[in-house]
């Protein structure tokens, strides 16, 4: 090369001129909340078809998002691309709400949740009669391990998670 270095096509993603095929990614963010506005944000930043999954159809009307469209039902055309965060582990809806995710073909689910306490939705499935092996297809802790403390940091933390994810590596600084 004229700069008297060899060209590295690992470096062209730092200069924008890598292409930018990321592939079908869907990223359902469920229940409206701080969280799920950040990652819905970054999310489309990085590639995700975005959507809002708010039940509450009340909640529902009152919520607008730039990054995705709103709705109350999980989409008709879920499948293998998508990947599936619930935002909010207090909603007394959370139990159904991951019931019908889980009949879908999704590649993954995660909620969000403090890991030192027990995830609520095992619980909830349980009561519903959801198999263990299902229930055991709900990520949690969901996220890398960043020390995340703020909505816009949790969302960084997640994303990264499942881009390393779909990508088979670990996360982390190891190569």
């Amino acid at each position: 090369m004229a700069d008297g270095h060899d060209h590295d096509p690992a470096c062209d993603a730092a200069h924008g001129t890598a292409p930018g095929d990321t592939g079908d990614r869907t990223l359902i963010a469920v229940f409206a909340s701080p969280v799920a506005d950040s990652l819905l944000r970054f999310a489309r930043e990085v590639g995700y078809r975005c959507v809002l999954l708010e039940p509450d159809p009340e909640r529902a009307a009152t919520v607008s998002h730039d990054s995705a469209p709103v709705v109350t039902a999980p989409p008709a055309d879920l499948d293998g691309t998508a990947d599936v965060v619930v935002t909010d582990h207090h909603r007394p809806d959370l139990g159904l709400v991951l019931r019908d995710l889980l009949t879908r073909p999704v590649r993954w689910i995660g909620v969000l949740g403090n890991p030192r306490h027990p995830g609520p939705h095992v619980r909830l499935l349980t009561e519903l009669g959801v198999p263990a092996e299902e229930i055991a297809r709900v990520h949690r802790p969901v996220g890398l391990n960043i020390g995340s403390r703020t909505p816009p940091e949790i969302a960084i933390a997640t994303l990264a998670g499942l881009i390393a994810d779909r990508n088979g590596r670990p996360g982390g600084f190891a190569f």
